[in-house]
C-alpha cells in the first residue's frame, strides 16, 4: 500500500480545512463574538500539522482504489475530528461525543442533530455548522482534486471513492477539469439560490447558511423549528433548489455544453422527477382536509417529498403528525434518495432503476428460459459487473441498517424511533419519526448509539466500501508488513 500519499493526500485535507476555519472566525469578528478565538487556534493547528503531513512529497504518486478508498475513510474521520474541537473547545456543545456527532452530521450532509436549542449558538457556531455541508456536499477530496496539481493519472480513484452513486465518470479527459466544472456548477447555484432567498427578504446570514445547507441537502437550520416560520415564497424557493441539487449534476453538464432535451432524457432523471410528482400528489390528497387551504398542503407536501427525497432534512411542519399514508410514502422516500451524482444521499434512483430491471429480467428468464436479454440504461448496456455491484451494495446496505436497528435496540425505545432514526443517518436525511422526528433530536441517545449512528452517516456519505475497508485486515497487510516485519 503507497501509505505516503495517503499522509500526503490528508495533510492537503487539513491545510484545506484550516483554511476554512478561518471563515467562520471573520463571522466572529463582524459579530463581535470570543467564540472566534477556538477557531483561529483549531485553524492554526490544522495547517500546522497538514504543512508538516505535506512537507516531503511522496517518491511514488500512483494509487489505486484501496489506497483511493483508504485515504477518503481517514479525510472524513480527520476532517470532523478537527471539525468538531471549535464546539468542544467553546463549550458551546460541551460533550465531545456531542460536538463530534454534529460535526460529522454536517460534513456527511445528514443534519441529524443533538441539540435541543440551535438558536442559543453563536452566528460563528450556525455557520459553520451550515458550512460544513457545503463543504461534504461535493466532498473535500473532489474539491482538493480540482485545486492541487497531483499527478500519477489515478485519480479517479478518490473520485470514485467519494462521490455518490453506483458510477463515477469523467466530463471531460482530465479528472482535474471535471472536479472543477463540478465545483463551479456547485458554487453557481448556491449563488443563486442565495439571491433568490434575499429577494424574499431573508437576512443575509439566514441566507447564506440556508443556501449552504440546501446545496449539500444537509438541512441544518438555524432556527428551532427550522424552516416552519419562514414564509411560503421562502419555502418554495428551498423546494425547487432541493429538487435540483438532488439532480445527477451530469445534466447540468448537459445543458450548459450539450442540449436541455439531453439532459432531460436521461432515464434515472425522468425517473426522479416522476417519484416526486406522484408523491407529492398523493401526500396532497392524503392532508389536504388537515390544512387551512389548498395552497399550505401543496407547499407542505412539495417541501417535505423533496426535502426528504433528496436527503436535506429541512422541515416546514411536523410531518410525524400527518396521516400514517404519508409518513410511510416519506419514509419509503428515505430509501429511495436523490440522483448519483448530486450531493442527495439515500440509495440512489439509478440503482433503484436497475435493481428493478434486474427483477424483470429474472422474471422473463423464468418464462423465456433461452431468452438473451442485457439490461439498458440510457440506451446503453449495462455491464454485468455495474449489476453485481449493485447487488452487492444493496445486501451490504441491508446488512448495516438491520445491525444498526438492532445495536440501539438495546435503549428500549420503540421500533419506529430505532428504524427510522437509522435509515435517518444512514441515509443521510436527518430526521425521522416519532422521538427522531422534525420537532425532536439526538440529545437523547446514549454515547453507544451515538458511536453507531456517526458510523452509519460516514458509511452511508461514502457509499458504504470506502469505510468498511478500513476494517479489512487485507487492506493493512502491506502497510503492516513493510513498516515492521520487514524491519
Amino acid at each position: 500500500m503507497n501509505s505516503s500519499i495517503i499522509r500526503f493526500i490528508l495533510g492537503h485535507v487539513l491545510k484545506i480545512e484550516g483554511l476554512l476555519l478561518f471563515l467562520p472566525a471573520m463571522v466572529s469578528g463582524i459579530y463581535q463574538e470570543n467564540e472566534g478565538l477556538y477557531y483561529v487556534g483549531v485553524a492554526c493547528a490544522s495547517l500546522f500539522l497538514g504543512f508538516l503531513m505535506t512537507r516531503k512529497p511522496p517518491k511514488n504518486e500512483v494509487f489505486y482504489l484501496k489506497e483511493g478508498c483508504i485515504a477518503t475513510s481517514l479525510s472524513w474521520i480527520l476532517l470532523s475530528i478537527f471539525g468538531c474541537l471549535p464546539f468542544y473547545l467553546s463549550g458551546e456543545i460541551p460533550s465531545f461525543t456531542d460536538s463530534l456527532f454534529e460535526t460529522i452530521s454536517g460534513f456527511t450532509t445528514t443534519g441529524a442533530t443533538i441539540l435541543s436549542d440551535v438558536e442559543s449558538l453563536s452566528n460563528c457556531a450556525l455557520f459553520w455548522r451550515s458550512f460544513t455541508h457545503w463543504i461534504g456536499g461535493m466532498g473535500v477530496l473532489v474539491f482538493l482534486l480540482a485545486v492541487i496539481p497531483l499527478s500519477g493519472g489515478s485519480h479517479i480513484n478518490l473520485m470514485r471513492a467519494e462521490s455518490p452513486g453506483p458510477s463515477v465518470g469523467k466530463l471531460v479527459p482530465k479528472i482535474r477539469y471535471t472536479a472543477r466544472i463540478l465545483y463551479i456548477i456547485y458554487l453557481a447555484m448556491t449563488i443563486i439560490e442565495c439571491i433568490f432567498l434575499l429577494f424574499g427578504g431573508m437576512p443575509l446570514f439566514d441566507a447564506l447558511t440556508t443556501s449552504f445547507s440546501t446545496a449539500g441537502t444537509g438541512g441544518y437550520g438555524i432556527k428551532n423549528d427550522s424552516f416552519m416560520s419562514y414564509s411560503p415564497y421562502l419555502q418554495w424557493v428551498v423546494t425547487i433548489f432541493m429538487l435540483l441539487f438532488g439532480i445527477n449534476f451530469n445534466a447540468y453538464y448537459l445543458m450548459i455544453f450539450g442540449s436541455i432535451k439531453k439532459a432531460f432524457s436521461m432515464e434515472e432523471v425522468r425517473v426522479y422527477l416522476g417519484i416526486i410528482v406522484i408523491a407529492i400528489l398523493i401526500i396532497f390528497i392524503n392532508i389536504f382536509q388537515t390544512c387551512s387551504s389548498a395552497f399550505e398542503a401543496l407547499t407542505h407536501s412539495a417541501f417535505q417529498v423533496s426535502s426528504l427525497m433528496t436527503s436535506t432534512g429541512f422541515s416546514s411542519v411536523d410531518f410525524n403528525l400527518w396521516p400514517q399514508a404519508s409518513k410511510t410514502i416519506l419514509v419509503l422516500l428515505m430509501f429511495v434518495g436523490a440522483c448519483a451524482g448530486s450531493t442527495g444521499g439515500g440509495i440512489k434512483v439509478s440503482r433503484i432503476i436497475i435493481l428493478f430491471k434486474t427483477i424483470i429480467k429474472e422474471l422473463n428468464s423464468y418464462i423465456h428460459p433461452k431468452i438473451i436479454k442485457k439490461i439498458k440504461m440510457d440506451g446503453k448496456l449495462v455491464e454485468h459487473e455495474v449489476v453485481r455491484s449493485i447487488n452487492v451494495y444493496f445486501i451490504t446496505f441491508m446488512i448495516i441498517f438491520s445491525a444498526s436497528v438492532l445495536a440501539i435496540s438495546f435503549e428500549g425505545k420503540d421500533l419506529v424511533t430505532n428504524f427510522t432514526a437509522v435509515i435517518a443517518v444512514l441515509n443521510n436525511i436527518g430526521p425521522g419519526l416519532e422521538f427522531a422526528g422534525p420537532t425532536q433530536n439526538f440529545g437523547h441517545f446514549t454515547i453507544f448509539s451515538k458511536y453507531v449512528l456517526m458510523f452509519d452517516m460516514l458509511a452511508g456519505r461514502l457509499e458504504l466500501f470506502p469505510l468498511l475497508i478500513l476494517f479489512h485486515p487485507a487492506a493493512w497487510k502491506d502497510f503492516f508488513t513493510k513498516r515492521f516485519i520487514q524491519k
